[in-house]
């Protein structure tokens, strides 16, 4: 008996090969494309920050400086009060950044897993409140506390976002996916609310509550709108409008101080991204959509 023949290998034409190459290619082209508009901006401030004011009205504008200078960092931390407005905008950060992580997970818990009465009517409230911009809120949250003496003040640019709506919205869609099977387990065990919450759900949900302490630091970091109307006078500025402000002339800006403000501005941005991105991923992945 011939033993049976090895079948041929199949054979992969050169059209295919140059097909599969093409297509390679041009995914290559595209994500160096979208790497050039990210990065792009942010190494125009960075060699901005080291021209000379004189460079900037060059025509056509130049994007290597041709005579390197720190002399925008200098006059910076001359000109402004740097470590007051960097404090300020560090104290309202954190606050709003840990406001939000007691805050939302315990609203999200109870929306995802108790029982009560209006449970539908508060959540529906809060799908509306992530509708709306929050350039209609700012009017009324200043005539609020300005009625209660807390315009110019820490409290005034800190409450009115410990619990923000779409916290509340990402720890309820993170909630359903806890087992009600482990839940009803430790409540047989004895296990009351408050226990049950702190010893088993906050463990579970750590990613998500990475992910909500990194997306709330910046966007409070960064925030410029509503500390520009909260805050009266220059020692409760945040940096953001300290820079607007005080970089910004009359006639024409400073725009290599404005580069160099923002360069420091951006680091404690990036610091937190490199050190916590692979939880902004991973809380993402884990949050359910079911609702």
């Amino acid at each position: 008996m011939t033993a049976a023949s090895a079948p041929a290998p199949a054979r992969v034409s050169p059209a295919a090969v140059g097909g599969r190459t093409g297509s390679h290619l041009w995914i290559y082209v595209l994500l160096i494309a979208g790497l050039v508009l990210m990065v792009g901006p942010f190494l125009w401030m960075v060699l901005g920050s080291l021209k000379p004011q004189a460079e900037f009205l060059r025509i056509p504008p130049t994007f290597l400086p041709a005579t390197p200078t720190m002399d925008n960092y200098g006059r910076l931390f001359e000109q402004l009060d740097f470590p007051r407005f960097f404090f300020n905008s560090s104290v309202v950060a954190l606050a709003v950044t840990i406001g939000n992580l007691v805050f939302c997970p315990m609203l999200g818990y109870a929306l995802a897993k108790l029982r009560w009465r209006g449970k539908r009517v508060v959540m529906g409230l809060v799908l509306a409140t992530l509708m709306v911009p929050a350039g209609i809120t700012l009017i009324p949250n200043f005539i609020l506390l300005s009625s209660l003496g807390l315009v110019n003040t820490y409290p005034g640019l800190i409450l009115p976002f410990l619990a923000g709506a779409f916290g509340v919205f990402l720890m309820r869609q993170f909630m359903f996916g806890v087992p009600d099977e482990l839940l009803e387990a430790a409540r047989i065990d004895g296990a009351n609310e408050f226990r049950l919450y702190w010893t088993i759900v906050v463990p579970i949900a750590m990613p998500v509550l990475a992910t909500l302490a990194i997306l709330t630091f910046l966007g409070n970091w960064n925030s410029f709108i509503y500390p520009l109307v909260m805050a009266q006078e220059p020692n409760m500025y945040t940096l953001p409008v300290a820079l607007a402000t005080f970089a910004t002339g009359q006639y024409q800006a400073d725009h290599g101080m404005l580069m160099a403000g923002s360069v420091i501005l951006v680091v404690p941005v990036l610091i937190v991204f490199i050190i916590f991105q692979r939880f902004i991923t991973e809380g993402i992945a884990t949050t359910g959509l079911k609702g």
